[in-house]
């Protein structure tokens, strides 16, 4: 598929799909498949719960960084990133230099559905009851996530309605401008 850029990053709030749907999009588009909370995972021989309890949130986002900073070097790549990823500047400007960023997001209602079903969410539980939980974080991120290409909403998709919503709009996206199309952003 001919892109502008040549990686497709999946950024969002824990629980709107970026594993799930990056699987599926980088079969659909036969090229390689990057979850950077995995590689943190196995990169330190841990789980992200484990490596909050021992180490804590800074220990994480650091370790998160080095591997956003490996994933954004590569090319013909679908990365999903972790919820927090854009927390960090940093990682949105190396993820952007070969990436187009794609926001997946959901109903908060939706989200803990998912997420009750999940579990392992270190940063969820704080006394608060979840749903308040999850709409606090997704206050707190609603303008990092915004730095976006393109915006699809899981809510109501198939992980395979949301690949191929992906690959619509991608394909949107390099038209030339004589045949109708926008390089602009279609998400606002």
């Amino acid at each position: 598929m001919l892109m502008k850029k040549s990686s497709i990053v999946l950024i969002g709030f824990m629980g709107v799909g970026k594993t799930a749907v990056g699987k599926c999009l980088a079969d659909y588009l036969q090229v390689e498949f990057i979850d950077t909370d995995l590689v943190v995972e196995t990169e330190a021989g841990m789980t992200i719960p484990e490596i909050f309890q021992r180490y804590g949130e800074k220990r994480f986002r650091a370790l998160e960084c080095k591997v956003v900073r490996e994933a954004a070097a590569c090319s013909r790549k679908v990365i999903a990133t972790g919820g927090g990823v854009v927390l960090n500047p940093e990682n949105l400007r190396l993820l952007r230099e070969k990436g187009c960023i794609i926001l997946l997001e959901a109903q908060p209602e939706v989200i803990e559905d998912r997420l009750k079903k999940q579990g392992g969410r270190p940063l969820l539980y704080h006394g608060k009851d979840l749903r308040s939980r999850i709409q606090e974080l997704l206050d707190e991120r609603q303008k990092y996530y915004q730095d976006c290409d393109f915006a699809v909403d899981t809510s109501d998709l198939s992980v395979e309605q949301a690949a191929k919503e992906i690959t619509s709009l991608l394909k949107y996206q390099v038209r030339e401008p004589e045949e109708g199309g926008d390089f602009g952003n279609p998400a606002g």
